[in-house]
């Protein structure tokens, strides 16, 4: 397995990845042209030479995408530092429980770290009792912190 950047030919698969995630969120209805133009956004960061926006991709040995995960740098002021929000981790139903998406979040950790961060915190959906194990496994810590949201139109 290759964890490594990911690149524009790689949004119609991610894309696809998107909407099997945002299947299992409530907050969120997939729609391939939003999600497309998402990735876009985030790709013209990394490929500006930004620092602040990562799509990183598992690849199988074939060169296949079967996993994703995204990361944005915010500025935490409790941590007086950069901070990492993670999103969108998804593995392909075929390849999950093989460690990819441990493989996934660590290679944005690593990341993160050398843009400075000191913390990161991944969104996932209260319903998805698969990634509250994944996160439970792997040390993630429980906040007290509840996410709102509102859409500025």
């Amino acid at each position: 397995m290759k964890i490594e950047p990911a690149s524009v030919d790689d949004i119609p698969q991610l894309v696809d990845f998107l909407r099997d995630l945002f299947d299992i969120e409530l907050d969120f209805t997939a729609d391939a042209s939003l999600q497309q133009r998402g990735l876009e956004l985030l790709l013209a960061d990394m490929t500006a030479g930004g620092e602040r926006a990562v799509v990183m991709v598992a690849r199988d040995l074939s060169g296949e995408a079967v996993g994703m995960a995204t990361a944005q740098l915010v500025i935490s002021t409790a941590e007086g530092a950069p901070s990492a929000w993670i999103e969108d981790v998804i593995v392909q139903r075929d390849h999950r429980r093989q460690g990819i998406a441990r493989l996934l979040v660590n290679a944005i950790l690593v990341w993160a770290q050398k843009r400075g961060a000191t913390r990161a915190q991944v969104v996932m959906d209260e319903t998805n009792a698969g990634a509250e194990l994944f996160y439970n496994g792997i040390g993630w810590d429980h906040t007290h912190l509840k996410v709102r949201r509102h859409f500025i139109v």
